[in-house]
């Protein structure tokens, strides 16, 4: 019985290394590449996966919110996150949204694949170094540091950016990074604060000292 992978990410290379990867593996095959949430939405039902690979940080819409959007769509469909955030609070929004597994994108084939037969089993299947994470926190065994959340310079200069409240245009044009970039370093700024927004970054900066 054949397998129909469907995968949404933005980069060219991941799309054809993801297909590269399986295209020895007889049951399973790619129907479908998107690169972007539009795209998604617009072919996942005339391809009809089984199982979409799915990247949380792309262009035009995140990969969370496209998660419940898709499962609108193809309410028998099973969704994978394939990402390079490892922050709990992702995973958590994932599962959350309906997705039925988290893969970040240092994964090998043998996985992949027990990931596939897992979901499609009716299970979640989340890898390793995430399970770990996510039953390290429910038993309360983190890190003391992790009340003064550790950010990367380049996280620390768009956290004072957007306390300037620049926009994403505008933190890219002062950093020389691309908007996406931004983005990314914004979601990973909110993530390792708890926030859910840009005052919520703001106001526990503040609180934490960062600003």
């Amino acid at each position: 019985m054949t397998t129909n992978i469907a995968i949404t990410d933005d980069h060219l290379m991941v799309l054809r290394g993801i297909e590269s990867m399986l295209l020895d593996v007889k049951e399973i095959k790619v129907v479908g590449t998107y690169e972007n949430g539009t795209q998604t939405l617009e072919n996942i039902k005339k391809d009809n996966p089984d199982v979409l690979l799915l990247d949380i940080n792309l262009p035009d819409i995140n990969g969370i919110d496209l998660c419940k959007k898709v499962l609108k769509i193809l309410p028998e469909l099973k969704i994978i996150a394939l990402t390079n955030f490892e922050e709990t609070v992702f995973v958590k929004r994932m599962i959350t949204n309906g997705a039925s597994g988290y893969l970040l994108k240092n994964t090998h084939k043998m996985e992949l694949i027990e990931a596939f037969k897992t979901v499609l089993s009716g299970k979640q299947y989340l890898q390793k170094n995430i399970q770990d994470k996510i039953l390290n926190q429910a038993i309360g065994k983190q890190n003391s540091s992790i009340l003064i959340p550790k950010l990367t310079r380049r996280e620390k200069e768009v956290l004072q950016a957007i306390s300037e409240e620049l926009t994403t245009q505008e933190i890219s044009e002062k950093l020389f990074i691309s908007p996406k970039t931004v983005e990314t370093h914004r979601m990973n700024i909110m993530s390792k604060l708890g926030a859910k927004n840009s005052v919520g970054i703001i106001k526990i900066a503040i609180e934490k000292q960062l600003l």
